[in-house]
């Protein structure tokens, strides 16, 4: 399986009262505004399949995936007469682990359609690396990006449809996961006090070649 994918965060930011503030220049700046920013990474990875009955598949897929997510931060002073933008760039190798339903449709000439679901275990290897190191606060927090935990679980869906080919199986498949762990790792720094929580959310749009 080849793959390519689109993720980002689904971002619940604390609420306005509790939102930090930051010395810039000797002018107080505060957090206004915090949302997410996807982009485009990339997976492959085997495809196991185990046949339950005639149309129920079982299907296992681990795969390693390259991905980038970008936080943005708006800031500005008490006057509303200065404003500064922060992006945030978090970048993760994934092995991910998904476990997944397939029921097909009959197949029709050399056609069939499915739908998928499921969910799985996903582990960050770039994880340790993000974590190294404790922010103080004070004027280098600004340089400091948002640390993640290692590990999480998703549950998926998706569709797609099968072409029989003369010598494999071709499968263009639609997919998304969705993260069910919080994974915002406690941190002195304005960009990680501004968030209460911090879940991923991946569209993965891939392409199978099976015998």
């Amino acid at each position: 399986m080849i793959a390519g994918n689109k993720t980002d965060f689904r971002l619940n930011p604390k609420p306005n009262s509790k939102l930090p503030d930051t010395l810039i220049n000797n002018v107080r700046y505060r957090v206004n505004t915090v949302y997410s920013e996807s982009a485009p990474g990339f997976a492959i990875g085997p495809v196991i399949d185990a046949r339950l009955q005639q149309y129920v598949r079982l299907r296992l897929t681990p795969t390693i995936s390259f991905a980038t997510r970008k936080i943005n931060y708006g800031l500005s002073n008490a006057a509303r007469d200065s404003f500064k933008v922060f992006q945030k760039t978090v970048e993760s190798v994934f092995l991910i682990f998904p476990l997944e339903t397939k029921i097909q449709s009959k197949r029709l000439g050399n056609f069939s359609a499915y739908v998928i679901g499921g969910g799985g275990y996903s582990l960050d290897l770039a994880a340790r690396k993000k974590s190294a190191g404790v922010s103080s606060g004070g004027a280098n927090q600004l340089d400091e990006n948002v640390k993640l935990k290692r590990d999480d679980l998703f549950y998926s869906a998706g569709a797609g449809t099968d072409f029989y080919l003369q010598y494999f199986k071709l499968g263009l498949e639609l997919k998304l996961l969705i993260g069910t762990k919080n994974l915002l790792r406690p941190e002195n720094s304005i960009f990680t006090n501004s968030l209460d929580k911090v879940r991923s959310r991946m569209v993965v749009f891939s392409i199978t070649f099976e015998g």
